[in-house]
């Protein structure tokens, strides 16, 4: 009955092996922001010029023209898990900007099992056990400045990550992105480099805690009687590798009031994996997206990401990617989107049905 605790454990401590290079460290990060991108399957490196420029390249808050907030939330796994974002940001002057997001992956009230079998042996009821949560924060600051060459910006993130797990352990982390955009009439180029330094995590686990939940006969000593107990401490550090998004893109205008964009990012990791080019040491998976606009009010979305090899029960491999669609609406500085990223069944997404909000304040100005 100590299993969920120590299970919780075990895997902070397994994504924590000093010395490694941890290829999945801060997963959450990699989920992305704003309905508006997931349903171009997240094609905006080169385009993203708003509030949420912060997290997908922060070059392109030298867009803004007046302060801009944004908020998102999504649950994932029936609900079990919640996903939330809050951004603002603001020009400093014509050629400089600033931002700040904030990004919770958590699962909350999880039950602890330590409690279910009391010192007389009875079962405690469920609705009585003591409850905790588990939740993975990300805080960024983001600075975006103009460039003297015509159409470039560059930007850099700083970013402070915070995980918990319940009372049994935390980390502190820190790290840095940093992206370049380059606008050329109706062209977007962008690149966008994350965790550039390696963003390092740093673990401290409650000792009493790990002796505790080791006990598993209740007789107050942790010996060669526990059973399958007999785990070390794990180290305290893990280390997130350098990504590499790559994106360019190109909008069309017809009879002023449609606009049509297209949008290819190529995703790089520095590490084998399943994406349909990989070798040994680098791995890489393209993104594809359109939006379709009317008088920069109503928008249509659709992309196809993740692109991944997958092997088959006969042996053979099998390409397999992520569908996304999504719609939004904009006026008088209001922007609702929502994106649909698991149509037909066609992958195992994580999400399904994301909503997004964003506020421009200079229509709240006029």
């Amino acid at each position: 009955m100590r299993i969920l605790p120590a299970l919780l454990l075990f895997l902070a401590g397994h994504a924590i092996t000093a010395q490694t290079v941890r290829k999945y460290s801060n997963e959450f990060l990699n989920i992305g922001v704003d309905a508006a991108a997931f349903g171009m399957a997240n094609a905006v490196t080169a385009t993203s010029k708003d509030v949420n420029a912060g997290y997908w390249n922060p070059a392109g808050l030298v867009h803004l023209e007046d302060y801009e907030f944004s908020l998102m939330h999504a649950s994932y796994f029936a609900n079990i898990a919640l996903y939330d974002y809050l951004a603002g940001a603001m020009p400093l002057d014509n050629n400089s900007a600033v931002g700040l997001s904030v990004i919770r992956f958590g699962v909350d009230d999880i039950l602890d099992t330590r409690a279910l079998i009391d010192a007389g042996g009875n079962i405690t009821p469920f609705d009585q056990l003591p409850r905790f949560s588990t939740a993975d924060w990300a805080f960024t600051l983001s600075y975006a400045r103009k460039l003297p060459l015509d159409g470039f910006s560059f930007g850099v993130n700083a970013k402070v990550i915070r995980r918990v797990i319940g009372d049994f352990a935390s980390a502190w982390g820190f790290g840095f992105d940093a992206g370049v955009q380059f606008d050329r009439g109706k062209w977007n180029i962008g690149v966008m480099a994350r965790d550039i330094t390696t963003t390092v995590n740093t673990w401290s686990i409650d000792d009493d805690i790990f002796d505790d939940i080791g006990d598993s006969n209740n007789d107050g000593v942790v010996d060669e009687n526990d059973e399958a107990t007999q785990q070390e401490v794990p180290e305290s550090t893990e280390i997130t590798i350098p990504k590499l998004q790559v994106g360019i893109a190109r909008t069309f205008v017809y009879r002023y009031d449609f606009t049509f964009q297209t949008a290819l990012d190529l995703n790089v990791r520095f590490a084998e994996t399943n994406d349909i080019i990989s070798t040994s040491t680098v791995s890489m998976t393209p993104a594809l997206g359109f939006q379709a606009g009317y008088i920069d009010m109503i928008f249509l979305r659709a992309g196809l990401g993740n692109f991944q090899e997958e092997l088959q029960l006969d042996g053979s491999d099998d390409i397999s990617f992520q569908p996304g669609f999504g719609v939004g609406f904009k006026y008088a500085g209001i922007q609702v989107d929502y994106a649909f990223t698991d149509i037909g069944d066609q992958s195992a997404a994580l999400y399904s049905n994301v909503f997004s909000l964003k506020l421009d304040w200079s229509a709240f100005r006029k």
